[in-house]
């Protein structure tokens, strides 16, 4: 159940970073079901192995080389979801930004991570 939450405030995000962002579509609430469920697995099954690749450049760029990494997997979401748009690597850096924190402010907002 907490999953489910947790897609639609990310679904949530999506939608609304792409109203702030003119480099970024969407076509629906449907799509950004669908884009929120591809970045999961995305970031499940490939983010760890592109980090794993890229830790000499990421401790050069103390960090800083994972947000090439967000925006990567968010061009790759792009290639694959038909009702998801990104004109590019800047505007796919930028949509990731908008979304972490979007994302963060919701799940916040709803209580997903209460403290004990």
């Amino acid at each position: 159940m907490n999953f489910l939450v947790r897609l639609l405030l990310s679904a949530l995000a999506v939608v609304i970073a792409s109203y702030l962002l003119p480099g970024v579509g969407v076509d629906g609430f449907f799509a950004a079901i669908i884009i929120a469920v591809v970045l999961s697995l995305l970031n499940f099954l490939v983010k760890p192995i592109l980090v794993i690749l890229t830790i000499p450049l990421t401790v050069v760029t103390l960090g800083l080389f994972l947000l090439v990494i967000n925006a990567l997997i968010i061009l790759m979401a792009d290639s694959i979801v038909p009702g998801f748009y990104v004109d590019g690597f800047w505007w796919a850096l930028l949509f990731s930004l908008v979304m972490s924190l979007t994302n963060a402010l919701l799940i916040d907002l709803s209580g997903g991570k209460e403290r004990r």
